[in-house]
């Protein structure tokens, strides 16, 4: 699955969330604006096809805001948690989200609303079909230590592996 396959894939989840402003969007436009706030963003080289999924998620174990429980979620193979609208502005950036919502005529809350809706969508399928964009991700986030510190320590390793094969949190 490469890159382009997966921006399908948001683009679809926001075709078909709840928002009737973006239910009737064009697909391709979608894609396009999905590449433009999730590409490379803060001077990080993007991976192929401009999308820079490393640094997506590197941002959300980095929000305060306590999201390394929804991107464990994203990357195990259970039920993908929500990231909040607000939150979305928050790792991106309101810029981001400004420029999404101009290329598709949508309201700022809108947007938030469809990049929330894309973005664990995106981040499961592309940890889950590509082994090496987990390599990849290990490496942007510092290696096996610095993922180990932003997701708590081994304690954090072991609750998001006990999610990622369906064991409970000890």
């Amino acid at each position: 699955m490469d890159m382009m396959d997966l921006l399908k894939i948001g683009a679809s989840a926001i075709k078909n969330n709840k928002d009737s402003s973006t239910t009737g969007l064009d697909s391709a436009m979608i894609v396009k604006a999905l590449t433009m706030v999730l590409g490379g963003s803060k001077g990080a080289s993007a991976q192929g096809g401009g999308l820079d999924i490393g640094n997506i998620v590197g941002s959300l174990l980095q929000n305060n805001g306590g999201l390394k429980d929804v991107v464990a979620s994203w990357v195990g193979k259970g039920q993908n948690k929500a990231i909040a609208p607000d939150q979305v502005a928050d790792v991106i950036g309101m810029d981001k989200v400004k420029e999404f919502a101009s290329t598709l005529g949508l309201s700022t809350e809108s947007a938030k609303g469809a990049i929330a809706d894309a973005i664990p969508t995106i981040v499961d399928e592309a940890t889950n079909q590509d082994p090496s964009l987990a390599t990849n991700m290990l490496e942007q986030l510092g290696g096996a230590k610095g993922v180990l510190d932003m997701i708590g320590g081994t304690q954090g390793a072991m609750d998001m592996l006990g999610k990622m094969f369906g064991g409970k949190k000890g």
